[in-house]
């Protein structure tokens, strides 16, 4: 790690001795941004909070992909995720399918950016790189990207993630029976229990917010970064939300939409956030009332 300002240094690999650096550096919150977490990385966090008798008092936010299809590739361990929220008292987890960033924050001392995810190869074997701060309104503005990109996941209690972790047992217990057999009625069983266990993650989507509620904090969040065209709008809310976005299905979720109607449900937003002048639409861009980037 190489320090280019008293609060700025360049993140190489292996960057696993910053990540404990910045482990032990939380007093009150530690934020965690990343699409593949492992036990590797999991047990780490558990035996730094764990030695400073912490684990009881500190808020842990993981927001990371759920989705299925991470598990069974094996860059995901939903146990080791169960077991987070088992130990600390203050865990809360946030399913975002389209999650890529790597970012992890403690308190308001220090941020770590990087490519690494928190797995063995991410931590100590790739070939990685980032850069770690330590300049507190840096590190807040951060914390503040970080937690408002969040609000547009949907959050998982954690006896939901052992339950998860069960059903993605036996999904890959079907999903290797079906890579084996040639017989079809092995794979329709792995594909019934994928197309379950993503309806599972879904239900998580429609609790609490409906398809509106979404899009609209969704078009917030990237008007604040500045003006966009509805050709650029859309593509992007389409990106943020590809489970809610899926142009091949329409299906319906405890009242939630999900599917090939998203492009009204997102212009009826759009049109509710217009009435309530939230956002302007000048003839070319749509902009962000009252604070926003102009």
């Amino acid at each position: 790690m190489t320090p280019i300002a008293p609060a700025l240094s360049l993140l190489r690999s292996p960057w696993i001795a910053t990540f404990q650096r910045l482990l032990s550096s939380v007093d009150e919150d530690l934020i965690i941004v990343c699409p593949f977490v492992k036990r590797f990385a999991t047990e780490r966090i558990l035996a730094q909070l764990e030695s400073r008798n912490v684990q009881g008092s500190t808020r842990l936010r993981l927001v990371t992909d759920l989705r299925p299809e991470s598990a069974l590739g094996g860059s995901m361990d939903l146990g080791a995720i169960s077991e987070l929220g088992r130990r600390i008292a203050g865990f809360e987890l946030t399913h975002l399918p389209s999650v890529h960033a790597k970012v992890y924050v403690a308190d308001r001392k220090m941020a770590i950016i990087t490519s690494g995810n928190l797995t063995e190869p991410g931590l100590s074997g790739n070939v990685e790189y980032g850069i770690a701060l330590s300049e507190g309104p840096v590190v807040s503005e951060i914390r503040s990207d970080v937690e408002s990109y969040a609000t547009l996941g949907a959050e998982v209690p954690v006896e939901d993630v052992a339950a998860l972790s069960e059903e993605m047992l036996e999904l890959t217990k079907l999903f290797q029976r079906a890579e084996r057999s040639v017989r079809a009625q092995a794979r329709r069983a792995f594909r019934d229990k994928l197309e379950s266990t993503r309806f599972r993650l879904l239900r998580h989507r429609a609790k609490g917010k409906t398809t509106h509620a979404i899009f609209s904090d969704t078009i917030r969040f990237l008007l604040a970064k500045g003006p966009l065209r509805t050709d650029e709008l859309h593509p992007m809310i389409q990106l943020i939300h590809p489970d809610l976005c899926d142009d091949s299905v329409d299906r319906v979720i405890d009242g939630v939409h999900f599917g090939k109607k998203w492009k009204h449900y997102v212009r009826n937003a759009q049109q509710y956030l217009k009435r309530h002048g939230e956002i302007r639409f000048d003839g070319s861009r749509w902009h962000l009332q009252n604070g926003g980037a102009s």
